[in-house]
């Protein structure tokens, strides 16, 4: 609901109109229960991505025209933005989320095919400490160059923690970005794993040996991880991955963000971000300093509220019952002929 509440004000108000043509200019999104600023390069332009805004104006206009809206989210997770959809924009929304926690197969949720490493990859957790493996996964659709993979596998390494990636199945060759070295680390197993194609995500998130979660911040993989009481390092790319980054580091205050500035889609060119960069990021979440020890806690915190939502007399499952009762009640409402 935080992410739909930045997109509704800023195609309403479009504050991009009067920012300065810096792409480092911080930006307001007027009328939320926060304030919310994000860099003119995080942002879609509505000029130089005149396709992209004329859609989402024409989801935002027909979500204004349904009934309602449906969320997987909770009310725990975001109350602010609950009080502000009903009250200030005047919607009606169900939250029925995590939907994820209601998987009876979390193992293959999503896919018919896990990856050959999958079969391994828990076994490999069970011999770590807990707390002491960070995962690293940037859903389907993600890709990044041969040059931002080579950053990324420094980091890894420069970091000192234990790590499980998930590189997909169909990235560069790895003689295109693996740096020198990463190969013999790899395999002697001891520091990290790689998993190529479709990872467990769930059981993965959900082990005791995961300690937090290096993410692009797409919902799902957003929502999963406060599910199992993991932080997060957060990384967008595009769409509401960072809207979704103010979220989870500023608002709820469970993840550090790597620094990404740039909205761009997986097509389009990166900014590449240095593996020293990003193995202080790591170390920041992974650590047991105060501001690491408090991310981790406000995070299983909130892993608490969110397996409690979903329970019987949880917000979650109240909404669920509301919906159907007031889709019920308007159908016997309607008469056949009206319909």
């Amino acid at each position: 609901m935080f992410a739909r509440s930045c997109s509704e004000t800023m195609l309403r108000n479009n504050p991009l109109a009067t920012a300065p043509d810096d792409p480092d200019a911080l930006v307001s999104l007027p009328g939320l229960p926060h304030r919310v600023e994000l860099r003119r390069s995080q942002m879609m332009d509505p000029v130089k991505q005149a396709d992209h805004w004329a859609f989402f104006q024409s989801v935002n206009a027909a979500d204004q025209r349904s009934f309602g809206e449906v969320f997987n989210s909770f009310h725990e997770l975001e109350p602010d933005y609950v009080e502000h959809y009903h009250t200030t924009l005047g919607r009606r929304a169900w939250l029925v989320g995590p939907v994820a926690l209601a998987s009876q197969d979390i193992a293959r949720r999503g896919t018919d095919a896990l990856s050959p490493d999958s079969d391994n990859c828990l076994g490999w957790l069970n011999t770590k400490p807990a707390g002491s493996v960070v995962y690293v996964s940037f859903g389907t659709l993600i890709r990044f160059s041969p040059a931002e993979l080579h950053q990324l596998a420094r980091g890894l390494e420069l970091s000192g923690i234990n790590f499980m990636w998930v590189t997909g199945a169909a990235g560069p060759d790895p003689s295109e970005w693996m740096p020198e070295g990463f190969a013999e680390l790899m395999a002697r197993g001891d520091r990290g794993f790689i998993i190529r194609g479709w990872a467990p995500q769930l059981l993965i998130l959900n082990h005791p040996a995961v300690g937090g979660f290096v993410t692009h911040c797409g919902w799902n993989s957003t929502l999963e991880a406060v599910s199992a009481g993991v932080p997060m390092v957060t990384w967008p790319r595009y769409t509401d991955q960072f809207s979704n980054e103010k979220l989870i580091v500023e608002v709820l205050k469970v993840g550090v963000s790597i620094g990404a500035k740039e909205y761009a889609s997986f097509v389009e060119t990166h900014e590449v971000i240095g593996g020293e960069v990003i193995a202080e990021s790591i170390g920041r979440l992974m650590s047991n300093n105060e501001e690491g020890s408090a991310i981790r806690k406000k995070a299983k915190d909130l892993g608490v509220k969110a397996r409690t939502a979903v329970e019987s007399g949880g917000s979650s499952y109240n909404d669920v019952g509301q919906l159907m009762d007031e889709l019920t009640a308007r159908r016997s409402s309607v008469k056949v002929g009206e319909m």
